[in-house]
């Protein structure tokens, strides 16, 4: 019998699970600041399989797996193998996020083989220095050694077969106003060299550890407009329940996405749940901190599948989220936002909902 697919208070179905595998991380990105360190209690990869399942049941088409680090969880082959006969039950992607620092050839090998659909990279700079930067790397050389990791990283993501002209491989970019907005261009040079999609991230307000101001966002509009006036572009719109914004450069070199979280909230549509490494879900990226249900009691070896989906269902046609609209409507409120992480904690942080 099929199990009936909710639909949260403002009428949005479930349709992607990005489920968390550690929250460590071998960068120190200042837009992220992870811990280093795992929550107690990590998922198992039975419990794991058991949380895609039941969000598969739901309706989730879509699988990403993410951090922290993907790349240091040593199950992840074997998770990605797990998961494949879900594809009979709706599962329709697989898709992983990483820094791509530690992406080497034979890794990418085992990952496609394992069932992987598709990979972003992340890479915010396209020099020594502004790598180092963004990563919270010490210095110049250890940016280019990192920028030189990333780069052979989309070859080593290419010859294993994924292949960009069929978005199975893209590449990711926060920008950050004086700090690597200055790298916008350059970027789109090696993006459009290399024959990949730059997915441009306005910088947001995730987690309480950034400093985040709205004047070091770099709106989506601005960095379009930017990189148009290089090479023209045209739009070719935003998906249904995507999060970016996609342009075609005119003179047949590829297209640009870009994600406007801050300044064009897409919250109306989103279908998105995150599940932690620690069995957390969350149904915000923007979530208060300590506001995630804890999965744990569900995922014990005594307890039915079932109980798992109704506690998904439930929590899920609870959900409400619509933070950056919010966000949005105070800053054209007159209230932009400045100061407002000062004093306790408000929201979970990035490198626990996986960005």
């Amino acid at each position: 019998m099929a199990v009936p697919q909710p639909l949260d208070s403002l009428g949005r179905p479930l349709g992607v699970l990005r489920l968390s595998l550690t929250a460590r991380c071998n960068l120190a990105c200042p837009y992220c600041l992870p811990d280093g360190q795992e929550p107690p209690g990590l998922l198992t990869l039975e419990q794991r399989l058991a949380v895609v399942a039941a969000a598969v049941a739901l309706g989730a088409g879509s699988l990403r797996l993410t951090g922290g680090e993907p790349l240091l969880q040593p199950q992840l082959e074997a998770l990605i193998a797990a998961v494949q006969p879900l594809r009979r039950q709706g599962l329709r992607e697989i898709a992983l996020t990483s820094n791509g620092t530690l992406l080497t050839a034979a890794r990418a090998r085992a990952l496609r083989q394992a069932g992987l659909d598709r990979i972003t990279l992340s890479l915010d700079g396209a020099d020594g220095g502004s790598v180092a930067r963004m990563a919270g790397l010490t210095d110049a050389r250890a940016g280019a050694r990192a920028l030189d990791a990333v780069l052979a990283a989309i070859e080593h993501a290419r010859n294993a077969g994924f292949d960009p002209a069929a978005g199975a491989l893209k590449l990711n970019a926060v920008i950050q106003r004086g700090r690597n907005d200055d790298q916008l261009l350059p970027l789109a040079a090696l993006a459009r060299e290399r024959g990949l999609e730059l997915r441009l991230i306005e910088y947001m307000d995730v987690g309480n550890r950034n400093g985040w101001r709205p004047a070091d966002v770099v709106s989506a509009a601005e960095m379009v407009e930017r990189i148009g006036a290089r090479w023209p572009l045209e739009a070719l719109g935003r998906p249904g329940h995507g999060t970016a914004g996609r342009w075609r450069y005119r003179d047949g070199g590829g297209t640009v996405a870009v994600v406007a979280s801050i300044s064009a909230p897409f919250c109306g549509d989103c279908n998105r749940l995150r599940v932690t490494a620690d069995g957390l879900a969350y149904t915000c990226l923007f979530a208060p901190a300590g506001s995630g249900l804890d999965l744990r009691p569900w995922l014990q070896e005594d307890r039915d599948a079932a109980e798992l989906r109704q506690a998904l269902a439930q929590l899920w046609q609870r959900r409400a989220d619509r933070y950056s609209e919010e966000r949005q409507q105070q800053i054209n409120d007159g209230s932009d936002g400045e100061g407002e992480q000062e004093g306790p904690a408000r929201h979970a942080e990035m490198a626990y909902l996986g960005g």
